[in-house]
């Protein structure tokens, strides 16, 4: 669920700033809103690569300069990755939509602009523009060590076209889960088969997905999503949780 926030007086009133400082108040205040981006250096690896899969303003590029040697960072939206190419110049920013091949893509931005709405290559409102499309193994990483992914809906081919990656550096992987945008099974099974664990974090620690519903908790929460940022920033609780946390088994299986 990053990057919207939501058609309220909020909104209007973010449209009506310069991106940069948008961009900036953003990155500054997201880690009210999401527990696993302020908790961040508890858990993710230091040194080594880490990978920004749907980057939005920055918020996750920023938490991520702070633990890892090298930041690599993928948006589609011009707008945004040259904000945050401007924000971070030590940041590698791929403007393409991460995918299971390369290539072009339809990226769909919503009308109001990006604060106001999320971008996606999976169809939906907004104007249609093309984008270039890559894979994470097309990069040609190095020492990849946590790799978040939020793509509204894409997650499973940017983890097909992260195959290689994944399996030679197993990294954490942090990924969108969201039961209303794509079926969740499908990435647990593909994430399960190449020897990971899925984890999740309600309140302030992580604990195993296999002992939380996340269908229900989403479908009983999916209120939340209609919340502006502003309300969400004030009033962070009750949650609304979508991200999970894929920890490598300490033995991979073999590709097939």
């Amino acid at each position: 669920m990053a990057g919207t926030i939501s058609s309220t007086l909020s909104a209007r009133f973010a449209a009506g700033l310069p991106a940069g400082l948008l961009g900036a108040a953003i990155r500054t205040v997201y880690p009210r809103i999401e527990p696993e981006l302020a908790r961040l250096a508890s858990y993710a690896p230091r040194g080594g690569t880490a990978v920004d899969v749907g980057a939005w303003y920055g918020p996750w590029t920023r938490g991520l300069r702070r633990v890892a040697d090298r930041v690599v960072a993928l948006e589609p939206a011009a707008e945004l990755a040259a904000l945050v190419a401007g924000a971070y110049p030590d940041v590698r920013v791929v403007r393409a939509a991460a995918s299971d091949h390369v290539g072009t893509a339809t990226l769909y931005l919503p009308d109001g602009g990006p604060g106001v709405g999320t971008s996606s290559v999976e169809g939906g409102e907004g104007r249609p523009v093309a984008v270039p499309r890559a894979t994470i193994d097309s990069l040609e990483l190095t020492d990849v060590r946590f790799m978040k992914i939020d793509v509204e809906g894409h997650e499973l081919p940017a983890l097909r076209g992260a195959e290689r990656t994944v399996r030679r550096d197993r990294p954490l992987l942090l990924v969108e889960v969201e039961e209303r945008i794509q079926p969740i099974d499908p990435i647990l099974a593909l994430l399960a088969g190449w020897g990971y664990r899925p984890y999740v974090m309600p309140r302030d620690r992580w604990l195993p997905l296999a002992g939380f519903d996340l269908v229900a908790h989403q479908r009983a929460a999916v209120g939340r999503v209609r919340h502006s940022f502003a309300r969400r920033v004030v009033a962070p609780w009750p949650r609304y949780v979508n991200l999970v946390l894929f920890k490598p088994e300490a033995r991979a299986p073999e590709a097939s």
